[in-house]
């Protein structure tokens, strides 16, 4: 894999470390205001400052996904950003991989918000930019289905459209069971529904029809 990166995708893990980087500079106070947290009525947290209001706002579709919550969390996120991102982009365009990006994260926080709200009613913040990440993951196996993948922790090659289906039933089983507390696991499938919505509506095979094709 060419060390090289193309633009978005080297911009999008600059911008990424460098919030986190922040995050480690500033605190709570970015989580606090720029996390995904549940809509509903604001509620108030006490912080050195004062009591503050906390709750959704809009601007957290989108900021929530450019924060970590620590090192691990960055790491394997860039790792896949890295891996993934430039194929990726070099084949839809850098215009159309950030829109793909961008509709990744957004319908994977919708997702959050939904599962939070309708499900567990909690209140608690979603960050990371794992939704796009597995975005990415969709698209490249849809794109690349014959290329060879293998997880970490079970080094056996798989065909990539084996792979991503098999994980995406697995972050499936997980968030209806509840497993692995803490993993914002639809927010995973939600990055993976938006990714292919938008995949189906450039290869034209929805009722909306594309301006023009942009794929096969």
């Amino acid at each position: 894999m060419p060390f090289q990166l193309p633009p978005v995708t080297r911009n999008l893990l600059i911008a990424n470390i460098a919030v986190y980087l922040l995050q480690l500079l500033l605190g709570d106070v970015l989580v606090m205001h720029f996390a995904l947290w549940p809509w509903g009525p604001d509620r108030f947290l006490p912080t050195p400052e004062g009591m503050v209001a906390i709750g959704f706002r809009p601007w957290q579709l989108v900021t929530y996904a450019f924060m970590h919550g620590g090192l691990e969390h960055i790491a394997f996120n860039m790792l896949a950003l890295y891996m993934f991102g430039g194929p990726i982009e070099r084949l839809f365009g850098g215009r159309e991989f950030l829109l793909y990006y961008f509709v990744c994260l957004i319908v994977a926080a919708v997702a959050q918000l939904m599962v939070v709200q309708w499900f567990t009613h909690g209140f608690y913040p979603t960050l990371g930019a794992s939704g796009a990440i597995f975005g990415l993951l969709l698209a490249f196996g849809i794109m690349y289905p014959h290329e060879k993948m293998m997880l970490i922790f079970l080094p056996v090659p798989m065909p990539a459209w084996l792979f991503v289906s098999g994980y995406a039933v697995i972050e499936l089983v997980l968030g209806v069971t509840g497993t692995q507390a803490g993993v914002a696991h639809f927010a995973h499938l939600g990055g993976m529904l938006g990714g292919y919505v938008l995949i189906e509506y450039w290869r034209g095979r929805l009722p909306i029809k594309p301006k023009r094709r942009l794929m096969r």
